[in-house]
């Protein structure tokens, strides 16, 4: 009934037609004047795997892994954090597949888990990479929640998450 192939595809056919609403988001983010604290930027997405949802919220960083704030009264400087993309669904199954469903995914979590970030992944990167994101100054990241390596939206690869930090 489900297949990896099927899944995956699912997952990047529902993310595609999210590209111009990121797109447009990131447009605006790299708008920004960012407080001169701020040593990178984390774009962290956050998976709700029950209701098949995706959010992206983009936190600006110091080099000691602590969120920047701005507490000065330049109301053009940016620091803290702000949501690229709210909840949208990146697979849609009816109420009466989903038992079905998350018995399909337990038997194959070692073949899905690292299919569906690499297409998290490769969406937000292609979606970063038609914005210019390389213009920006700042480092950057595509990173899953509470996940210890990051993907470097710059050099195209992962790392582990304290060499960002160093």
């Amino acid at each position: 009934m489900f297949s990896v192939d099927n899944y995956i595809g699912s997952i990047k056919s529902n993310l595609e037609k999210q590209s111009d609403l990121l797109v447009g988001n990131l447009k605006n983010i790299f708008t920004y004047n960012f407080s001169s604290d701020t040593d990178l930027l984390d774009f962290s997405a956050f998976i709700e795997p029950t209701r098949f949802e995706l959010s992206i919220i983009m936190f600006s960083m110091d080099k000691e892994a602590n969120e920047v704030f701005y507490e000065g009264n330049d109301t053009t400087v940016f620091a803290g954090s702000v949501e690229v993309l709210s909840e949208v669904e990146y697979h849609q199954l009816n109420d009466s597949q989903l038992d079905d469903f998350f018995e399909f995914y337990e038997q194959n979590e070692e073949t899905l888990i690292p299919q569906e970030q690499k297409a998290f992944t490769d969406w937000f990167s292609q979606c970063w990479e038609k914005v210019g994101g390389d213009a920006l100054d700042l480092p950057s990241y595509f990173v899953f929640h509470d996940d210890y390596k990051s993907f470097d939206l710059k050099n195209n690869q992962w790392i582990d998450d304290e060499e960002k930090w160093s």
